[in-house]
């Protein structure tokens, strides 16, 4: 697990069938092999140790949908970040590195005290988690949304100038793609409900509530029903 807080930044290059992190990387603390790194949002585990950096492997699925592969083939700056300590303050929100899609960028304001950072998702893959002041991860940096549009294809991102300067978000240009990870507590909620036929997905096929007064896929979640169980 990450937090979303960068810690420095590195360069990306191929490696074989995985990717190369180079540059000044003190800041990661002492690198072993097996640790986990978040390159870009991307949790990947150090196979090697070389002189200014490390390597790891990446799998078929990860290149297929994070930004590793384009990054590595033109050598471009990535975000770093070693794995949280439970001993750890939580600055940023839980980040597990587990990559649900991209974004393109579609505008870049320059503001004030401030960056106005748009961007575009899937509204159907990523977009139905967003709303106002949630969460999320783009390209491993923890942001806090300003807004979105209502069916979710469009949200904005209020970038303080200590983020900006501190990550790879001030290189990054109109129509760019950046890796995104939604708040897992959205994914879990909605996961929650569809268990419960409030979703309107197909009931999950694992054990039903039992008849202690629990919600059923009969019985969903509702006023009544919280108001029968003493909420």
């Amino acid at each position: 697990m990450f937090t979303g807080l960068v810690r420095t930044m590195g360069r990306l290059q191929r490696w074989r069938s995985g990717v190369w992190v180079r540059g000044d990387l003190e800041a990661l603390g002492p690198l072993a092999l097996g640790d986990s790194i978040a390159v870009d949002g991307v949790c990947l585990t150090v196979s090697r140790l070389v002189g200014d950096g490390f390597q790891a492997d990446v799998s078929e699925e990860t290149l297929a949908r994070t930004t590793l592969a384009p990054k590595a083939d033109g050598g471009g700056w990535v975000n770093l970040e070693p794995a949280l300590r439970l001993s750890d303050r939580l600055g940023g929100h839980l980040v597990s590195g587990h990559v649900d899609g991209q974004g393109e960028i579609l505008g870049i304001q320059r503001q004030p005290a401030s960056w106005r950072l748009e961007v575009g998702c899937n509204p159907q893959q990523q977009g139905r988690y967003l709303c106002e002041k949630a969460s999320i991860a783009l390209d491993g940096i923890s942001l806090t949304l300003a807004g979105c549009d209502n069916d979710g294809s469009r949200f904005w991102i209020a970038v303080i100038p200590q983020t900006w300067i501190t990550t790879t978000l001030q290189y990054r240009q109109v129509g760019d793609l950046l890796n995104l990870e939604i708040d897992l507590f959205a994914k879990y909620t909605e996961r929650l409900l569809y268990a419960h036929g409030q979703a309107g997905r197909p009931q999950s096929s694992g054990p039903k509530p039992g008849p202690e007064g629990g919600a059923s896929a009969s019985q969903p979640i509702s006023a009544a029903w919280l108001r029968t169980q003493g909420w």
